[in-house]
């Protein structure tokens, strides 16, 4: 198996290290992936001490031996509630979704959701041109 791509019901959102996306440190902006590397805790939705959101290196830091060594993002690293929310998907990975062939049948199933990531790169359009 194979942690390219998963989907995480926790978050809503595509998962793995082939899904492009940017930090979830709110305003950050750093390009990285939603691999196992860049997950608050090391593991899948965030394994035991975790909250499962993706953080570049300078938002994330490593725990001491009573939460396993494990990389946390700073909320989760001191023991607090996470107040971070995940961000948007990064427009190469909804173009992708919209234009891959893999991605054909998913297209079929959800249109009302092919619709929500059309809607959100047209916004994104705007944003950059303002």
């Amino acid at each position: 198996m194979g942690w390219s791509v998963g989907y995480d019901s926790n978050w809503n959102r595509d998962i793995g290290y082939g899904v492009p996306a940017y930090c979830d440190h709110p305003g950050c902006g750093e390009v990285i992936d939603r691999g196992l590397s860049y997950v608050c805790g090391g593991a899948p939705y965030g394994g035991e001490h975790g909250c499962g959101l993706f953080f570049c290196s300078a938002h994330r830091r490593m725990a001491g031996d009573a939460r396993n060594g494990v990389q946390l993002c700073t909320r989760c690293r001191y023991g607090k509630p996470s107040t971070h929310a995940a961000t948007a998907d990064h427009p190469r990975w909804m173009r992708h979704k919209l234009d891959d062939a893999s991605w054909k049948a998913w297209r079929a199933e959800n249109p009302q959701l092919v619709e929500a990531i059309r809607d959100q790169l047209r916004a994104t359009a705007r944003e950059l041109v303002q």
